[in-house]
């Protein structure tokens, strides 16, 4: 009989492979989360399409530094709320899209936190973009996050680095694969 996998064991599977991972040229939504001071900043693409007479999301990608978990979460949420309209995936928590993982140990909650607040933005900045019309930058929504957090324009490194200067002493370094 098999031992039962363990949360790391799901975080590490989750990241070996994560599903919609990048920047989406075609997006009708963008939100944004986090901030350079604490290390941890997630985006989310949303692309919409109509079925049945309402709107759904139709395809969703991410970009994320911060932990395993934190990836993991934002691939497993990225494939789950496919199909959904944008009331159902605003019901959904965090904790909700990361289920796959297992229960959270108490520091890795924000994970899930910051998975819902990106979907949440990209949601909420398109609606607000739909109420106001089409800009002149045309009707791709991008969210307006506090000035404590990243611009959506650049690359989310790009805005890392900016947003964290040179008086943080943030410094971010790739490690290696572990190996088995």
């Amino acid at each position: 009989m098999n031992a039962p996998e363990s949360f790391e064991d799901k975080v590490r599977q989750a990241i070996a492979n994560p599903s919609n991972l990048g920047a989406m040229d075609d997006a009708d939504a963008v939100g944004t989360v986090g901030g350079a001071g604490c290390g941890d900043m997630l985006r989310m693409w949303l692309k919409f399409r109509e079925e049945n007479g309402r709107k759904v999301i139709d395809k969703a990608s991410f970009q994320s530094f911060g932990c395993e978990t934190a990836i993991a979460a934002a691939s497993l949420a990225t494939e789950l709320i496919k199909g959904k309209s944008t009331q159902e995936a605003l019901t959904m928590s965090g904790a909700e899209m990361a289920a796959d993982l297992g229960p959270l140990p108490p520091t890795k909650i924000h994970c899930t936190t910051m998975v819902e607040d990106a979907l949440r933005s990209a949601i909420e900045s398109h609606e607000k973009a739909l109420e106001n019309g089409p800009t002149e930058c045309g009707p791709t929504a991008q969210s307006e996050p506090p000035k404590s957090q990243a611009s959506p324009a650049g690359s989310l490194l790009d805005q890392m680095h900016a947003s964290s200067g040179d008086q943080s002493g943030l410094k971010v370094v790739f490690l290696p694969p572990e190996e088995d």
